[in-house]
């Protein structure tokens, strides 16, 4: 066995680098000086005042505090001014039962004609930056420069831009946040080919040209994670992929799809990274890096193998790109359990992936219990699907009580202490990299029940923003390199396959009343937390 990245060890060595791991990681949990905070959360009833207990003066100077947004969920506009169809625009209307209420982001909160409005508002908030997504085929309609360059979509992105710089606000900008361009699939499977990398790094350089004079952050993906495994393991994400047995798929293997796309994924991220730091960086003075979303991962017991089925879990979702990034190479526990289905990469990869980050991009919403699951190779008729690799099961409640508060979404269970636990575990495995927090937040239901006013009062969001920014400079202090956090998200928006069922946003956008935006509590005590 080796330490992914160094020379051989041995088995004891491995066990030992484990052990201590394992020994902070259960430190930095069970701090008692945190009690507190963890009780009041299920407490979301008790009639105070909102607000948020720190304010920026807890954090740096120079931190800067922002929200986010993405090209498919907010801009609407789908057909308007050169846009060419995504695999979200052939999803939703080709599919409409694969989302809750049948609803789809062809008007969104029409963020593509408001953008001065909700600009505005982020001036009003007192903002630092703002992290947006580009359409990819609102600039390459047919996903190639060959297939021609939309000059109206170059004008939308550089109007944001200007008018987010005019008013103070840094732009963060994401090129692929899952919206990729229709024709790139249709053509040659989208990133299921190799062929993706070269168009994706066209694509980059169009953005770096057009608009990295301005744009000082860039992010290459958004959560790969999510894109390779809810669209290709599971299938409820476009393009919608998996196995029959899975997912009932009419296409795809849950077994080798996630793992191609992931790879794809990567080494299209490193190709665009090593582009710009070659050619732009030194003239445009910017930074790049990478968003990668994860849970935390709690042992649903002490034993020895739910503590190990814990590190898998983490291997599976965040190793699975930080080992790459960091190192050069996958997981031990993923080439060990995944075997020939996992790609290799070249010497020539390896060495241009590995340190191709100036910084990492983190999406922290919640944990999961975990729990060995037996090795299943010594039965018969077992078919391997990334479902089941990590040999893991992932639950969000333990002896019927569950991990944290429920939000609207059936994933997302309030776990403010894995927060730092993640960003701990990330300082010490992967030599403590440069973190934006890019994206963190929870979900309520849109009920239509509610008075504007009732819909407004959102304590739950200003209880979970209190303990995560809580639990985040706790972090910084203790020396995790963390230099932003985006809340995720500035407005109420489109939310995949849960349509507009749930509403993330600390804005409330009226979709009943002409897409009227209205501050939450949240937004409110954001206002306050911000004031310089």
């Amino acid at each position: 066995m080796k330490i992914v990245g160094s020379s051989s060890v041995s088995v004891f060595s491995m066990t030992i680098y484990r052990f201590l791991i394992l020994a902070i990681l259960l430190t930095v949990t069970h701090d008692s000086s945190c009690s507190v905070v963890d009780n009041k959360l299920n407490n979301v009833t008790d009639h105070e005042s909102p607000s948020f207990r720190t304010n920026r003066t807890s954090f740096p100077t120079s931190f800067i505090f922002g929200t986010a947004s993405s090209s498919y969920q907010y801009e609407g506009a789908a057909n308007e001014d050169g846009r060419g169809p995504s695999i979200w625009d052939t999803w939703t209307h080709k599919f409409p039962e694969k989302i809750s209420d049948r609803s789809n982001g062809d008007v969104a909160v029409d963020s593509y004609h408001r953008y001065k409005e909700d600009v505005g508002i982020m001036k009003e908030m007192g903002v630092d930056a703002y992290r947006f997504s580009i359409s990819w085929s609102r600039l390459l309609p047919n996903g190639t420069l060959r297939g021609g360059v939309n000059q109206q979509g170059i004008t939308y992105y550089n109007n944001l831009i200007n008018e987010l710089l005019s008013k103070g606000v840094q732009p963060f900008v994401t090129l692929f946040h899952w919206d990729l361009p229709q024709p790139l699939e249709d053509e040659y499977a989208g990133f299921l080919s190799p062929r993706i990398v070269n168009d994706f790094k066209d694509y980059a350089e169009l953005c770096y040209k057009e608009f990295g004079d301005r744009v000082k952050y860039w992010i290459t993906f958004n959560e790969p994670w999510t894109y390779s495994s809810v669209a290709y393991a599971v299938g409820r994400f476009a393009p919608g992929r998996c196995s029959k047995w899975v997912g009932n798929c009419t296409l795809g293997n849950s077994g080798t799809e996630p793992y191609t796309v992931a790879h794809h994924q990567i080494l299209a991220h490193a190709v665009a990274a090593k582009l710009y730091k070659d050619n732009y960086q030194t003239i445009q003075k910017g930074n790049i890096g990478i968003t990668l979303g994860s849970n935390w991962m709690v042992p649903v017991s002490s034993s020895k193998l739910n503590q190990d089925a814990a590190f898998r879990a983490l291997d599976f979702m965040y190793g699975w790109f930080m080992d790459p990034l960091t190192y050069g190479e996958y997981p031990e526990s993923m080439r060990s359990l995944v075997g020939d289905r996992l790609p290799k990469f070249s010497e020539d990869e390896s060495k241009f992936v590995k340190g191709s980050c100036d910084f990492i991009g983190l999406n922290y919403y919640t944990a999961n219990y975990a729990e060995h699951v037996p090795s299943r190779n010594n039965y018969t008729n077992v078919i391997p699907s990334y479902t089941n690799d990590a040999q893991t099961k992932l639950t969000t409640q333990r002896n019927g009580i569950p991990i944290g508060a429920k939000s609207a979404s059936p994933w997302l269970f309030v776990y403010p202490q894995g927060f730092r636990n993640l960003l701990h575990y990330t300082k010490r495995k992967y030599k403590n990299p440069v973190i934006y927090i890019t994206e963190n937040g929870i979900s309520e239901s849109n009920d239509p029940n509610l008075s504007l006013e009732e819909a407004l009062k959102d304590d739950l969001r200003v209880m979970y923003y209190d303990h995560h920014l809580f639990y985040l400079q706790k972090a910084i202090k203790e020396g995790v390199d963390v230099r932003g956090y985006f809340a995720w998200s500035l407005l109420d928006n489109f939310e995949w396959s849960s349509g507009y069922t749930v509403r993330f946003g600390i804005h409330y956008v009226d979709y009943k009343n002409g897409l009227k935006r209205y501050p939450k509590s949240s937004a409110t005590c954001f206002k306050s937390f911000l004031k310089k």
